[in-house]
């Protein structure tokens, strides 16, 4: 994969990362702030106080590449995971 591609595919994932966090992480900032959830591309939510806990359950239920991992109530902590 050259350079242009991962760049492409990192700016999309980013930009469905931040919708994905508007439609379905952002009401459980009230009750779970500080927490991490992953979110996969369907709409589903996993949450997590343990940040390394969570990359593996996300990683084995949805897939590489298919979900989001953020630090709820927080802006700067998010990530897509992708293997390969």
């Amino acid at each position: 994969m050259k350079q242009a591609e991962i760049d492409a595919w990192l700016k999309e994932r980013a930009e469905k990362d931040a919708r994905l966090y508007e439609m379905y992480g952002k009401a459980l900032e009230a009750k779970h702030k500080g927490e991490f959830v992953a979110i996969s591309d369907d709409g589903e939510v996993l949450l997590s106080k343990d940040k390394q806990h969570l990359e593996v359950e996300a990683f084995e239920k949805f897939g590489s590449g298919h979900y989001g991992l953020k630090r709820i109530g927080y802006r700067a902590e998010g990530k897509w995971r992708r293997v390969g």
